[in-house]
């Protein structure tokens, strides 16, 4: 006899949602190995002291933990799915009969606790697994990947047009800004405040306290002229350096989306163009492949810029003593490499031929003589130096153009008449140690393990978690 289901939903009665969510679940998991109250700590100033009570923190964090592994993308089908779920319910302490939050909070909640606070629950967390020993600490592994952008190219338009008109709108606010009413009692209330305690407000600034050094004092003063100087990725949020040297311009530089300010033209691996961002990671070369540090900056931004900056905030903040650090070529700058190599620590980065044609003689063709700072080419004759270029760190040796001219296999070496000419990097001993290195069985290990433990981050990130284009805007 075949049955027929009757639609009987009689309010329930004696039932508990902690009896309806099964003992071995994920999120009981989550529950007993994660706890996140460390996070009202972290937010408490962003609330006032009295009025109605908000959400709790806790609670807006594990909802970003369920965006994460249910691959949702925005916060209207996550409150659908909390909705739905008995699991996610239990997990975020709501009963069945307990009004759940509006999505619309979830969006003003993020914006009002700002990137500082994401940063610092991202580092309670890795401070949690290095508690646990499960960060190691040895080796870091260095790459980035390509993320398109919440935006079209379409949205592009002239840099100048965009910056005026906001500059205007800017103008305007401030212009029609209404004034702060005071208080009838303001000026009474400025006056029962003790001379002491009005000049300890005005002067009260959050600066570093500095740390007892040998330095000396013109060196100190130099150190803070350059660190003031220099861009830091981290402090600037990933923001580009918008400085033009010569006539050399970024399609940025003109060019803007007036949908996301912040995301630049990129070029895809797999063709096309797309505005977009590159997201960096710092992984721990330990087995349970723990990110220590993540950094999201313009398209446009080279690999090896934000490197060094991502290394010091790992050594400092985590306080690790790593033996090597791990990158693929795009890594490989002079700079980058001194500065690591300074630090005692192992570049295992491939480094690329600079100035390599096809057809013609490449630089280890030519046998450097570093007692009389003379390049010696395959038939003898030198190349000595002509011309330092200090900005690029690099001093160019020349031969002689008539020797040139002459020479029987000038087809193979250049096909200039001003003669064959190489460039020499200022830093060319730290580069030849660091290629040296590629004779080493750890190199290859490093290397070979880098694609391992690196890759696949970024892989599951965008196979499983919806990441491989941004859902939100601005960095």
């Amino acid at each position: 006899m075949m049955g027929m289901k009757q639609r009987c939903l009689a309010p329930l009665v004696n039932v508990s949602l902690e009896e309806l969510v099964p003992q071995d679940h994920f999120y009981r998991h989550l529950e007993r190995t994660l706890d996140l109250s460390f996070v009202r700590k972290f937010v408490q100033e962003t609330y006032a002291t009295m009025g109605r009570p908000s959400i709790d923190p806790v609670v807006f964090f594990k909802l970003q933990l369920i965006m994460f592994f249910e691959d949702i993308r925005s916060e209207r089908l996550l409150m659908r799915l909390v909705a739905d779920r008995l699991s996610v319910r239990w997990y975020l302490g709501y009963d069945l009969n307990e009004p759940l939050p509006d999505h619309s909070t979830l969006s003003k909640i993020r914006l009002r606790y700002g990137l500082e606070v994401f940063r610092r629950f991202f580092e309670a967390i890795v401070e949690q697994c290095q508690q646990a020993k499960l960060v190691w600490g040895r080796e870091l592994y260095f790459d980035s990947t390509q993320v398109n952008a919440n935006a079209d190219l379409d949205s592009l338009a002239p840099r100048f047009a965009v910056e005026a008109r906001e500059a205007l709108q800017e103008h305007l606010a401030a212009l029609f800004e209404p004034e702060a009413v005071q208080p009838e009692n303001s000026e009474e209330q400025n006056a029962n405040v003790l001379p002491s305690e009005r000049q300890l407000e005005e002067t009260r600034v959050d600066e570093p306290v500095s740390l007892p050094t040998r330095i000396a004092e013109a060196r100190r003063e130099e150190l803070a002229e350059e660190n003031t100087a220099r861009h830091d990725w981290i402090a600037q949020e990933g923001r580009q350096q918008r400085d033009v040297y010569g006539s050399y311009q970024r399609t940025a530089d003109f060019r803007i989306s007036t949908t996301d300010p912040d995301a630049t033209p990129m070029r895809l691996k797999g063709g096309g163009i797309h505005l977009g961002y590159h997201t960096h990671y710092v992984v721990d070369g330990g087995k349970r492949r723990i990110i220590l540090a993540v950094l999201v900056v313009p398209g446009e931004v080279m690999d090896n810029q934000p490197m060094l900056d991502l290394l010091w905030h790992v050594l400092f903040r985590w306080r690790s003593q790593p033996n090597q650090v791990t990158g693929d070529m795009t890594y490989g700058t002079a700079e980058n490499i001194k500065v690591i190599e300074d630090a005692h620590i192992h570049a295992y980065i491939p480094i690329a031929e600079r100035g390599q044609r096809t057809g013609y003689y490449g630089l280890a063709d030519f046998t450097y003589d570093p007692v009389h700072d003379h390049y010696t080419c395959p038939q003898g004759q030198f190349l000595i130096p002509f011309h330092r270029e200090e900005q690029a760190h690099v001093v160019e040796y020349r031969a002689v153009a008539g020797t040139c001219n002459v020479c029987p296999v000038k087809a193979a070496c250049t096909a200039s008449n001003r003669g064959r000419h190489i460039h020499r990097s200022f830093f060319a001993d730290y580069l030849d140690r660091v290629k040296a290195y590629e004779q080493t069985l750890a190199y290859h290990q490093a290397l070979n393990k880098r694609k391992v433990w690196i890759e696949p981050l970024f892989g599951e990130g965008k196979q499983w978690h919806g990441m491989r284009r941004f859902r939100l805007r601005r960095l």
